[in-house]
């Protein structure tokens, strides 16, 4: 009798000690190491990969506990890894994917912020992530022409173009920044791409996704066959037409739908 009496206590504080733990879990609330818990880096990695392939969408702000994780791997070593490997991708399709025909008809499609030029050394300063976008702001920074070539995008561009591509730039940038846009592209080293296609006023009512659609098609209705496109946002890729093979940059930065 007492034995089951004890065992009843048991299992009674047992389950009471559990509720209390699992109340009081929070990712917030775990112990961090060098900056970055393993659990609480673990929810941000997860989190981050989630981006990338596209299963968290619309989202206007890093998670404020991630901000720090996400910085870190935009600075890191390992984004240029990744962002490295995604261009040995395109390389080795580039080996075998095109029969060009001569006839000045064969394109490629470049994205043009994190993917030819860096918006990191703005997002420095401003949040990383963790801040809405404030876009007044951005456009400020971008009239500078002060934003680096990312290095592992700088080379591919120019491998295409000799390989007698025509490459063309759809951005999401307003029309009203085409100066300042050339002038930073020119000065990093880009040069040579037959069309900077930039949103004019028509086309900033149009969701992203939407607005580069009808820039691709476009190009096909001018008699263009896209071999290829890369970028940074999933927006740069989806909706018709499409190109022979997308390829897709990190960035957990933000999403442009």
């Amino acid at each position: 009798m007492q034995m089951g009496k004890l065992l009843g206590f048991l299992l009674l504080s047992s389950t009471l000690f559990i509720g209390l733990v699992a109340a009081d879990w929070n990712i917030l609330n775990q112990k961090r190491k060098n900056g970055v818990g393993s659990s609480l880096k673990n929810y941000c990695e997860s989190w981050r990969i989630n981006v990338e392939l596209n299963n968290i969408r619309g989202f206007e702000v890093v998670p404020q506990e991630c901000v720090e994780y996400i910085q870190k791997y935009m600075t890191s070593s390992q984004y240029k890894a990744d962002s490295e490997r995604a261009i040995e991708e395109v390389t080795l399709y580039l080996t075998s994917c095109c029969s060009l025909n001569g006839d000045g008809k064969d394109a490629w499609i470049f994205d043009v912020d994190n993917t030819l030029l860096s918006t990191v050394p703005y997002f420095k300063k401003h949040g990383f992530g963790g801040k809405k976008l404030n876009a007044t702001s951005l456009e400020a920074w971008m009239r500078e022409s002060k934003a680096p070539a990312l290095e592992h995008t700088h080379k591919l561009f120019h491998e295409i173009k000799d390989r007698g591509l025509k490459i063309f730039l759809i951005s999401s940038r307003k029309e009203t920044l085409r100066s300042f846009t050339v002038d930073n592209l020119i000065k990093v080293g880009y040069h040579g791409w037959t069309s900077l296609m930039l949103r004019g006023l028509e086309d900033e009512v149009l969701e992203v996704q939407r607005y580069k659609s009808k820039a691709r098609q476009h190009l096909i209705n001018e008699g263009y066959r896209i071999w290829g496109i890369i970028g940074d946002q999933w927006s740069s890729f989806e909706g018709p037409p499409s190109a022979k093979r997308t390829f897709k940059l990190p960035n957990s930065i933000y999403y442009l739908a």
